[in-house]
Formats: C-alpha cells, sequence, structure tokens
C-alpha cells in the first residue's frame, strides 16, 4: 500500500530547522547533521531498500546528489524495522548504494527517532534545506510511479534545488512524496 508523506501526523512547516542526528554510517563510521559538509542546501532524504517505490528512482537519486555535488550535501537514512525486514539491513544497503550510485552517506535510524523528528512518513521521503539548514521543500521526487512509465527525471526535486541555490522560495505547490509506508517498530508506530 502506498503512503504519502502528507499522511505523517503533520507535515513540517518550511522554515523549520533541521533536527540534529548523530547516526551509524553502513560503512561503519558515525555520521552527524553538524559534521556534513556546509553547502548552499541540503538534501536528507529517507530511504529503504526493498520498496519499489525507491527501486523505481533510485539510481535518479543517485544522479541528482551527483550533478549538484558541491552546492547539495546529500544523505540518506534507513529508518526501517530491520527485524522483520531484513532487506533494509546495513549490508542490503550497502548493495543498493553500489547498485543505484549513492554517493554520499547512508545512516541507520535503528530506534527510529530521526524519523519521528523529521516526521518522516514513507520511504523515499524528501527533505530539502537552505544554507541556513532551514526547511525549503518536503516533497516528491518526480512523477516516477511503480506502476507508470514516467521517465525518472527529478523535476520536482531538482526545481526545488536550483530554487534553493539561487536564494528563492520553492515554488508551490509541492506535491507530497509517496511510497512504502516507514516500517515502524511495535510500539513506535
Amino acid at each position: 500500500m502506498a503512503v504519502s508523506s502528507s499522511s505523517s501526523p503533520f507535515l513540517v512547516p518550511l522554515g523549520t530547522p533541521a533536527p540534529e542526528f548523530d547516526l551509524p554510517s553502513i560503512d561503519g563510521g558515525r555520521v552527524s547533521l553538524a559534521a556534513l559538509d556546509p553547502a548552499p542546501a541540503t538534501l536528507v532524504i529517507f530511504l529503504s531498500n526493498h520498496c519499489p517505490y525507491v527501486r523505481r528512482i533510485e539510481e535518479g537519486i543517485g544522479a541528482l546528489a551527483a550533478d549538484y555535488r558541491g552546492r547539495l550535501t546529500t544523505v540518506a537514512i534507513c529508518s526501517n524495522d530491520v527485524e522483520n525486514y531484513p532487506d533494509d539491513g546495513a549490508d542490503h544497503l550497502a548493495e543498493q548504494a553500489k547498485r543505484a550510485g549513492l554517493d554520499f552517506p547512508y545512516l541507520i535510524d535503528e530506534t527510529q527517532q530521526v524519523a519521528r523528528a523529521y516526521h518522516a512518513a514513507c520511504t523515499p521521503d524528501f527533505f530539502l534545506y537552505d544554507a541556513g539548514r532551514r526547511l525549503a521543500y518536503r516533497g516528491e521526487f518526480d512523477d516516477a510511479r511503480p506502476a507508470n512509465q514516467v521517465p525518472v527525471t527529478g523535476a520536482s526535486l531538482r526545481r526545488a534545488v536550483d530554487a534553493v541555490l539561487a536564494g528563492l522560495p520553492v515554488p508551490g505547490p509541492q506535491h507530497p512524496s509517496l511510497g512504502c509506508g516507514i516500517k515502524w517498530k511495535p510500539g513506535n508506530d
């Protein structure tokens, strides 16, 4: 069943500061928001390996991050319950990163507290911040879905990144992301 990020308890208001995090990385290190390279824009993406919505656009995500390298700092976070969804374990996420060209930190939110802090609802879910790390966009990557033949371009997110890099507000409307619901651990849902 597809879930929209608009089904989150509430959409985070634009202008909200990025919540801090300090999480383990799939490569064995740790990464915090504060330690990320400063850039005119920061993109926090909630991803998973098993979700067909993510699989459909994952190479496009890698291409977008590469296209904006040096101007956009990108980080991915997987918050899914790996006990019940083992395809989202660190080894499988590393395979995904290699397969899709995700050349940026990929982190594991074992407690799911970071997903809650960001009000992430699905994978993929995109949160774009300006140079001051204030929320400028929360929405879809583009119109590509598993059930359609729309080319993966990242058009919606690219438009948002271009606006942030130009110092402009992101034009509306911002369409919520659509994907697989975050797989919450019992008691976290």
